[in-house]
């Protein structure tokens, strides 16, 4: 499960717009694939050096650099200084705790958005950045690390299927983000369905590890909120095109994906009602379960308060104690006892108590 605020610790005192990475320390090469494309033209390569890119800024043909893996600072510094990268944008672009949002640059459009991801290995979701920069003939996406979300839009564009080849950069960064929030809806029917196998186990058998699993539940619905609510605000900032960099015909496109963020929204709100329910709905079925073991004992206790009377009374071992001389008193005192218990029990079942 990711912390709620990552590690900051290494930016303290430091002056803004340096540039250290902020994340989940990783091992990993960084990895950068470019793609370029028209109508009638398509070519993706891999390169290992970043000074690689640089031409293709002022390209004729529409450009999508995407790096996977963020933890080299150089990369970012490199390619920020050759395409006009603000510093404090490059420091964005590193630090892997920021809000999601969109800055116009005038030249460019920065948008930070986060991607989920269900990990079937320790049922938990992750939660990576990926910020994307949108130029006039040029979309740059940088992911935490490496994944397969954009794979589909890669296919796409190759076999010049959809409106990839006939658009520009905007609708380049609009299909990224539709690809974003999509897989938002298949995290969260996975998580659906937990919540179900969740309710059912709630009422069947409730224990300890039940709770657990609904605290792990309410953690993650937090980690969702954070990184769904903003995404409303990016979305709509957007859609009203005070940009240039993007058209008005876009604006179609973007209010649908303002659209799924709404139902997503709504979603997680849903969610997290309900798991709260159900966190009440576990400490009641203990509570029941408690009120009834006392019940039994309680039950027990009262039965045995009048036994235990008769036994003190007729342990005391006083001398003129008549019942003491009688040849069948022990097994009269123990008959007693018998129509005693069995009277409470029968008037504790009329009333019932059991």
């Amino acid at each position: 499960m990711p912390r709620l605020i990552k590690q900051r610790s290494r930016k303290a005192g430091l002056s803004p717009g340096t540039l250290v990475h902020i994340g989940e320390k990783r091992a990993e090469k960084t990895r950068i694939s470019i793609i370029e494309y028209d109508e009638k033209n398509f070519q993706e390569r891999e390169v290992a050096k970043i000074e690689e890119c640089f031409p293709l800024k002022d390209a004729p043909n529409l450009t999508w650099i995407n790096i996977d893996g963020i933890h080299q600072a150089e990369i970012i510094e490199t390619l920020g200084k050759h395409f006009g990268l603000h510093p404090l944008l490059q420091e964005d672009i590193l630090n892997t705790d920021q809000r999601p949002k969109v800055e116009d640059h005038g030249t460019h459009i920065f948008i930070v958005l986060k991607t989920l991801s269900y990990d079937d290995n320790t049922k938990e979701i992750r939660i990576e950045q990926v910020s994307i920069v949108l130029g006039a003939n040029f979309v740059i996406s940088f992911h935490e690390g490496e994944g397969d979300i954009f794979n589909l839009i890669r296919s796409r564009i190759k076999n010049t299927i959809g409106r990839h080849r006939k658009m520009g950069a905007d609708y380049l960064a609009y299909t990224l983000m539709d690809a974003i929030v999509d897989h938002y809806f298949i995290v969260l029917e996975l998580l659906g369905e937990r919540i179900e196998f969740l309710e059912e186990a709630l009422v069947a058998d409730p224990k300890p590890t039940t709770l657990r699993e609904i605290h792990k539940l309410k953690r993650e619905l937090i980690f969702l909120r954070k990184s769904v609510w903003p995404l409303r605000e990016v979305v709509s900032i957007l859609e009203r095109g005070e940009s240039a960099l993007i058209q008005s015909s876009m604006v179609i496109f973007l209010r649908d994906v303002y659209d799924h963020t709404i139902q997503i929204i709504d979603s997680v709100e849903t969610f997290r009602d309900i798991v709260s329910g159900m966190l009440d709905i576990y400490l009641s079925s203990m509570s029941n379960k408690m009120n009834e073991v006392m019940k039994v004992l309680t039950i027990i206790a009262t039965i045995f308060i009048p036994l235990t009377f008769i036994a003190g009374v007729y342990g005391m071992n006083f001398k003129y104690m008549p019942e003491l001389e009688m040849h069948w008193g022990y097994f009269m005192i123990l008959g007693v006892m018998s129509v005693v218990a069995l009277g409470m029990i029968i008037y504790f079942w009329k009333k019932k108590w059991l």
